[in-house]
């Protein structure tokens, strides 16, 4: 086992998508929902970051003309319609849920406080850290560095549509290596695209591990839990 007693899981929007083109497909929803549940069932503390690229993305707005901190404003609430479609996916199947949202909408969210949210996850409540951090400009992986740091946990586990980091890209590279451990200083170095370059920077300062890993692939998340090294871990 990886001993772990408190994680932030960071979700991609694209984990909502499922083969649907674009926003929410209920299924993957749910068998996103059944995967954390079977973690949740070990007693481990789980905050959860989510993205918005499924649905928005204020980046791509902002090279189509948009005023580009009105885009990421945009992004930061699309990450609550996905946070709150999971909260009820967890909730069908008996697991208490809350959503904070850094950008507070009080008729479907509570807002997000530091203490408030460790006091959840201390009832055995799983935590969504919606809306970013609330400010344009910070990317939900820098999000996910923070409130990990925040609240107290051990690693930020990056769900992530490829199996860990590599050198290039290995959609487009046969040869590509994969690492099974990398350093902070490397990732930046080597401008390795795979987390933003400021939730790195982060992390290296609070010394904060973080492991990417494929969740595309059933089980795997319990794995990375279980201690299976699967991913990469960025350290």
């Amino acid at each position: 086992m990886s001993g772990y007693k408190r994680i932030l899981l960071k979700l991609s929007g694209h984990v909502f998508q499922g083969q649907r083109e674009a926003g929410i497909d209920f299924e993957a929803t749910r068998a996103l929902a059944k995967e954390i549940a079977e973690v949740k069932k070990t007693g481990i503390d789980i905050a959860i970051v989510n993205g918005a690229g499924n649905l928005f993305r204020g980046s791509a707005a902002a090279k189509g003309g948009m005023d580009e901190p009105v885009g990421h404003y945009i992004g930061m609430i699309a990450t609550v319609m996905n946070a709150l479609a999971l909260q009820d996916a967890l909730e069908q199947i008996n697991v208490n849920t809350r959503v904070l949202s850094a950008i507070e909408m009080q008729k479907v969210t509570e807002p997000y406080i530091r203490r408030r949210a460790i006091r959840h996850m201390e009832k055995g409540r799983i935590v969504i850290c919606a809306g970013g951090i609330g400010n344009p400009f910070f990317t939900t992986d820098t999000a996910g560095v923070l409130r990990a740091i925040e609240l107290g946990c051990e690693v930020m586990l990056k769900a992530s549509n490829v199996d860990g980091v590599y050198d290039k890209d290995p959609k487009l590279s046969d040869d590509a290596k994969k690492f099974k451990k990398i350093s902070y200083a490397e990732v930046l170095d080597k401008n390795l695209k795979v987390i933003d370059a400021t939730a790195v920077s982060l992390a290296r300062e609070k010394s904060l591990p973080i492991e990417i890993f494929d969740f595309f692939k059933s089980g795997n998340l319990k794995k990375v839990i279980e201690g299976e090294k699967i991913g990469t871990i960025i350290s």
